[in-house]
Parts: structure tokens; C-alpha cells; sequence
């Protein structure tokens, strides 16, 4: 006999330890406590440190534990979530896809086709295991369908996430991830990292929420702005060029 449980999870979420980012990770699990959410995924850019240490406190909040992080690839960013090493930046994107899935995560493409947020162009996803069909950050419904339309007709699982660098967007958007239980193991408890991961490469997802209003998405991306170009100044990394005028369709 086989029983289904639900876990909702917001992946894609960046703290103190991103580069554009600002809040401590022991008070966004404290907040994610608070709302109907069952965990997040710290996924700072090229940094994984915080997000391994919000994995090993979540319980503590009674939360899920699961670390990851934003890659900047060669061809756009990438999350790799249920890692606990930090995949090289500046590979491939079918490189870092292979590395991800080595060190057992799944590797899901974040906010696509955006090329203001580096998101990674059509022509280059030709691989990956899942991709972020709703970014609650962007300013309109258009890149967000056009990722689903993508997703669907290749068949890829969907995931939404809040990509919230802030305390109040975080949870905005999220997703319910549906885990198959033995009958022996039917307690929450029985549910860990390795699990969600599995059940988000099958696809077993469905994803809720809703968008950032504009006035904090705009507020969150051009307080970011100025950050990442010094981040992008100070590093070997080509620097994708930036459109601003797309980040509102």
C-alpha cells in the first residue's frame, strides 16, 4: 500500500550570502516557520555556505533542510538544488547539468529566456531537469507562460519559486511537491532532502502562489542592480548583456 504526502517548498531563495542579497538565514527560516511552507532552498549565487548551514538549522524551525545554489553558467544561471557542493561557475550549461546531477541534485532552470536576470536563452536548453515555469519576480505574465508553453512541449517537470532576495517575497511563490510513502513510513518525519529531490525530477509538482507586486519587484531588482555589476566587475565571469526593458514582460 502507497499513501501520497505533500510538502510545499519555496527553491529558489537567496540570503545574506548572495551577492544581491541581504537577510539572514536564521530569520528567513524563522518567517518560512510561519507561513504554510514546509522548507526553502537557499540558492545564493556561487555560494553555497549559507545555504548549507540553513539546511542543517531547518529543522531546528521544523522545516525541511535542503541546500542548493545558483550557478552562473556559460550560458545563464542554473539552480542546483540537493547539493552539498558547489558546482564550478563558468561551465557549460550541459556541463553543470552533469555535474548537478553527479552530486545527486536536480538541476532546474531559473526565470529562462530573461535575459536581463541571465536567464538561459532557447537556443542553448537543450538539457536540464526541470525548469522554474513561474518566477514570481518578473513584472507581467508573459515570460512565465512562455516558460510553461517550453516546458510543456518537451516535457519538462515544472517548479515555481518566489526568487526572493527579501524577507516579505519570500513564499510569494512556491511549490507542492507530491512524495510517495510506503505504508510503513506514513509520518512527515519519514520525508527528508533526498526525497523532494527525487519527486521534483519525476515531476511530481504542482505550483502556487502568485506574483510579487511590481512596486517590490522593482525595488528588489534595482537595489540588486548596482550589486551584481560590481559582483560581475569583480569576477572572470563574460557578462551576459543586460536588456532592463525585458525584465517587464
Amino acid at each position: 500500500m502507497t499513501e501520497t504526502a505533500t510538502v510545499a517548498i519555496d527553491p529558489h531563495v537567496h540570503s545574506e550570502g548572495s551577492y544581491d542579497g541581504r537577510e539572514p538565514v536564521e530569520l528567513l527560516l524563522e518567517h518560512v516557520a510561519d507561513l504554510e511552507l514546509d522548507g526553502i532552498v537557499v540558492t545564493d549565487h556561487d555560494a553555497i555556505e549559507e545555504s548549507l548551514r540553513a539546511a542543517e538549522l531547518a529543522p531546528e524551525y521544523g522545516l525541511l533542510g535542503i541546500p542548493g545554489v545558483e550557478v552562473s553558467t556559460s550560458h545563464g544561471h542554473l539552480l542546483a538544488i540537493g547539493v552539498e557542493t558547489r558546482p564550478k561557475r563558468g561551465r557549460s550549461l550541459t556541463e553543470t547539468v552533469e555535474r548537478v546531477r553527479d552530486l545527486g541534485g536536480v538541476a532546474v532552470v531559473p526565470h529562462p529566456f530573461q535575459r536581463s536576470r541571465h536567464g538561459v536563452r532557447k537556443r542553448n536548453l537543450s538539457d536540464c531537469d526541470a525548469i522554474e515555469v513561474y518566477n514570481s519576480m518578473v513584472f507581467t505574465g508573459y515570460r512565465n507562460r512562455r516558460a510553461r508553453a517550453f516546458a510543456a512541449a518537451h516535457d519538462y517537470p515544472k517548479v515555481g519559486a518566489s526568487d526572493a532576495h527579501t524577507l516579505p517575497n519570500v513564499g510569494r511563490a512556491y511549490t507542492e511537491i507530491r512524495i510517495d510513502l510506503d505504508a510503513a513510513s506514513l509520518r512527515s518525519e519519514a520525508i527528508d532532502g533526498e526525497a523532494v529531490v527525487e519527486a521534483m525530477r519525476a515531476g511530481a509538482t504542482e505550483i502556487k502562489g502568485k506574483r510579487t507586486p511590481i512596486h517590490r519587484s522593482a525595488r528588489q531588482y534595482t537595489k540588486g542592480a548596482l550589486r551584481k555589476a560590481t559582483y560581475l566587475a569583480t569576477s572572470r565571469m563574460p557578462v551576459v548583456p543586460t536588456v532592463p526593458a525585458s525584465m517587464g514582460k
